[in-house]
């Protein structure tokens, strides 16, 4: 579809309703919408031998995403919409390339991968997230494990195109060498700029297994102490890179998508009140509320599930929580609560 269909709209009749227009508009063609933004599955290439690369074309609503940020995706599947949070790279044509890694048991990620059909439609919500780069950049020092090069490979595009790579490494950890992604466009961005450093971590080769982060090597990085160390990747790879690297560089900033595992110091049940649907729940302490809500048939809004998007708050009216990224306890009550990123320590009333 032509650029032109894409940034044309539809004129627009104010005495119909948002509703009623988007069911008329998007029969003519699936991204016409008054206002609702949405992308269109146009291709789907294999990345690696678990994940996927989507590429989608957003219609004329969406907000826009800068390298290193993420997006909330909604799904369909199975006839329930799922939101997941993805950090696309931004093609030349204003398409957005998406990698999706295969989770067993992921019933978004195996649609996505193998049930969603080329012209398939998505909601696609604005960009959201901090890892990002200023137009003159510092010494920079990429560290990503699994989809966790997805951010970076979007930062590495824009340092390329700003001609800002000599300064630049970037270590790249995953189990085995065919889970690798990206690998032709990253060594063709090593040949093209000899200052930028590229290192394939696979501690799982069977000849010469690499290190994980908490016991890298980082000497040949050059100018560490004044470097901004950025990682990405689970929660635990994160956190080891922190206690690494955080003493000897100039600045880290890290985004996980699962969440830490906190020592198990709360047992038992507690009572959580929704004000809302007037429901009374028993739901275990420790657990993100998110999860528990969901395990209860209850499906709150909900994007990235890490603390970043804000599209799960809500109103905590009274009770104590337990963050599950830091462990802080919160009692304040009537106070703004990230459900993805939040457990129960004593009973709770909430907003919803």
């Amino acid at each position: 579809m032509s650029a032109v269909y894409r940034n044309a709209a539809p004129p627009l009749i104010p005495w119909f309703k948002e509703g009623f227009f988007d069911f008329w508009s998007t029969r003519v063609h699936p991204l016409w919408t008054l206002r609702r933004p949405l992308a269109r599955l146009v291709a789907r290439t294999q990345a690696s031998a678990d994940a996927v690369t989507l590429r989608l074309q957003p219609n004329r609503h969406f907000a826009g995403v800068l390298p290193g940020q993420h997006v909330n995706l909604g799904v369909e599947v199975a006839g329930r919409l799922a939101t997941r949070s993805y950090s696309p790279t931004l093609l030349e044509n204003g398409d957005l390339a998406i990698t999706v890694k295969v989770i067993q048991g992921g019933k978004v990620s195996q649609h996505l991968a193998c049930g969603a059909s080329i012209g398939d439609v998505f909601s696609i919500g604005p960009g959201f997230g901090d890892m990002t780069l200023a137009a003159n950049t510092q010494r920079l020092l990429l560290l990503a494990a699994g989809a966790g090069i997805t951010p970076m490979r979007s930062l590495l595009r824009q340092l390329d195109a700003q001609a800002q790579l000599a300064s630049v490494d970037l270590v790249y950890w995953v189990r085995s060498h065919d889970q690798l992604c990206f690998v032709e466009e990253l060594q063709a961005l090593a040949a093209r700029h000899p200052g930028f450093g590229l290192q394939f971590a696979v501690t799982g080769d069977a000849q010469r297994p690499a290190p994980r982060v908490g016991t890298f090597d980082f000497s040949a990085v050059a100018g560490l102490a004044t470097a901004r160390v950025l990682a990405c990747g689970p929660a635990g790879f994160v956190e080891s890179a922190r206690a690494h690297l955080e003493p000897l560089a100039a600045s880290f900033e890290g985004e996980a998508f699962s969440l830490p595992a906190l020592p198990d110091t709360e047992q038992g049940n507690v009572q959580v009140a929704l004000l809302h649907s007037g429901r009374t729940l028993s739901i275990a302490r420790g657990v993100p509320l998110l999860a528990a809500l969901e395990a209860e048939g209850i499906q709150p809004a909900s994007g990235c599930r890490m603390g970043l998007c804000n599209t799960c708050v809500c109103t905590k009216v009274s009770g104590i929580t337990r963050h599950t990224l830091s462990g802080d306890h919160a009692s304040e009550p009537s106070t703004p609560l990230k459900l993805c990123v939040n457990s129960a320590s004593t009973d709770l009333t909430l907003e919803l």
